[in-house]
């Protein structure tokens, strides 16, 4: 039979279980979006910037049973997608990226576009598909879904000619797709002398990361048998819940809030599921592992790069945990009644803490503290919380408590700024019928606030706390501390009711404490009548987060003597003199 590629990549992506499409139409793949037109089970949603696209993608991929889906032009549609692409690599999110591609049956060169969109990826995707031939299409697809899912998941970047787009070829066959079993039998020796190592500590502790997300069940069930304290990576934040009596927090070290910093001062023996011990999750490398640290990961190459391991387990972590309860559980009879010691310890340390940022309401500024009680009490516990990177990323995660797994995300490694609002609108789309809530900088909601018309467009009711403090809150921060200077990290002044009104938003501003609860409710119902809600926060950013206290002395700790003295002097000199 003879087939168009573009009619090839929409059938294949259809038998993917693809169910949106973001970017925007080019002449290198009109062909493909009018073929999308035609389908009845992908919608392609138009963007305002293939950056923003990338950041939708990514949000349904963390969050659905579908990979998120580009489709771009090439060359400068893929160079504005890599930031999204970037943040999906460095964060193990599978993603998919169907771009067109200059002809290749003409022979000419220089043309629109022409550019090596393979060597420009190099680094940044876990493979790159060059399609030649229309018997190639179905095939390549089924090939990157697999790839970008299996092992640490990635970026998969599929190019397809203009030329085969638009003109016909033969095919055999439009094969449907067939689930790869992805399955990686783990070292059962290395899993009972894991087991065993845990069954012999006195204080062993449990350090969770992302790749855990599908084992919140077997978390709990392990930390109770073992009466261990589990914190978390900040990306792998919701995997375990923070209602549990065991759970601490995000980290360990000097930048964890005091539960994880207490609850795990003695640890003999640390549990780390699905983490890669990366410098966010870590505070700057600034905890204490002990000795006796297991480390589960289905990527190998993660082990032993920061800290050493005594056993490693190449697996998934739901499976090798599964096996790992299922050796001690005859050791250890399953307790309905938790060991009151550590479950009060945390509790006390956890309400101590929260006291610290509610010590009374505020006329003239919104309190961090005030402001997550008030939201966290207004929220159902299924809501999906997506913030940005800033100072309200780690604010979110010392004062948010999130239950559910994969309902917390945010950029880590790669760490990209604008990923709020495109990406809250990727959940959104995927979960119509779900509570989406974003939290961004202002500096951040600048990057990317205008995907709103996009939200507006599509009817999505999305709302939008923008903690408008007039800087780049954590990095002003962090000029201040040493410098008490801030450089480039001052924003002119914007009148984001403007934004509202350009993309079709609901605006509400959150000037106080005494205001929260009202403008809250408010937001809430705006968003069930499915239309987006910018909320302007006059936040009060002077308190510092532990993560923000907590590296700053972990990095100036590891100065030499005469660099640390200096700092330390133009510090002194410049809080006290200018």
């Amino acid at each position: 039979m003879k087939k168009s590629g573009a009619e090839l990549i929409v059938f294949a992506l259809e038998q993917i279980g693809v169910q949106h499409t973001f970017g925007i139409p080019g002449v290198h793949n009109t062909e493909i979006y009018d073929a999308l037109n035609k389908s009845a089970q992908i919608e392609p949603v138009l963007v305002t910037h293939e950056g923003g696209a990338s950041f939708m993608a990514d949000g349904v991929s963390r969050t659905s049973d579908y990979i998120g889906t580009l489709m771009i032009v090439p060359a400068a549609g893929l160079t504005h997608a890599m930031s999204g692409i970037g943040e999906a690599f460095l964060d193990g999110i599978p993603m998919l990226i169907i771009s067109g591609g200059v002809r290749r049956d003409t022979g000419k060169s220089y043309q629109l576009h022409q550019i090596d969109q393979g060597k420009i990826l190099d680094g940044l995707i876990k493979d790159y598909i060059l399609i030649k031939d229309h018997v190639e299409i179905i095939p390549a697809v089924y090939k990157a879904h697999d790839i970008a899912n299996e092992g640490e998941p990635g970026p998969v970047y599929i190019e397809i000619p203009v030329n085969i787009q638009m003109f016909r070829g033969e095919v055999d066959a439009m094969p449907a797709y067939e689930k790869k079993a992805i399955f990686h039998e783990p070292d059962m020796e290395a899993i009972r002398k894991a087991a065993e190592m845990l069954l012999q500590a006195k204080h062993p502790g449990i350090y969770a990361g992302w790749g855990a997300r599908e084992a919140t069940d077997e978390l709990i069930t392990l930390a109770e048998k073992l009466v261990a304290p589990v914190a978390t990576t900040m990306q792998g934040l919701s995997v375990f819940p923070a209602g549990h009596p065991y759970h601490t927090g995000v980290g360990f070290g000097r930048s964890a809030v005091p539960a994880g910093q207490k609850a795990f001062e003695n640890c003999d023996c640390l549990l780390a599921i699905g983490v890669r011990f990366a410098e966010i999750a870590t505070g700057s490398y600034g905890v204490d592992v002990p000795e006796n640290l297991i480390h589960i990961d289905i990527n190998k190459d993660v082990f032993n790069k920061n800290y050493p391991a005594k056993i490693t387990i190449e697996g998934d972590a739901k499976m090798v945990l599964q096996d790992i309860i299922n050796i001690i559980a005859d050791e250890i009879p399953r307790t309905e009644n938790m060991p009151v010691e550590l479950r009060e310890s945390i509790k006390r340390d956890k309400d101590q803490y929260f006291s610290g940022w509610t010590k009374g309401k505020k006329q003239n500024i919104v309190s961090p503290g005030h402001f997550f009680k008030s939201l966290r009490a207004a929220l159902p516990d299924d809501v999906w919380m997506i913030v940005d990177d800033g100072k309200h990323t780690f604010l979110t995660a010392e004062l948010f408590p999130v239950n559910k797994s994969k309902h917390f995300i945010s950029p880590t490694d790669f760490n990209c700024m604008g990923y709020c609002v495109p990406a809250a609108i990727g959940v959104k789309l995927s979960h119509p019928d779900d509570m989406v809530v974003g939290i961004a900088g202002d500096g951040a909601f600048l990057m990317t606030g205008m995907e709103l018309l996009t939200a507006a467009t599509h009817g999505l009711g999305v709302i939008i706390f923008v903690f408008n403090d007039g800087e780049l809150g954590q990095i002003s921060q962090f000029q201040k501390i040493p410098l008490n200077k801030k450089t480039c990290s001052v924003l002119g002044k914007v009148r984001l009711e403007g934004m509202a009104t350009a993309t079709g938003a609901h605006y509400l501003p959150l000037d106080n404490d005494f205001e929260t609860e009202q403008v809250i409710h408010q937001a809430l119902e705006f968003a069930k009548g499915n239309e987006p809600v910018i909320v302007d926060v006059n936040i009060d950013y002077s308190k510092k987060t532990m993560l923000t206290k907590g590296v700053v002395k972990t990095n100036l700790s590891r100065f030499p003597l005469s660099e640390k003295l200096r700092f330390l002097g133009r510090a002194v000199k410049r809080h006290t003199i200018g």
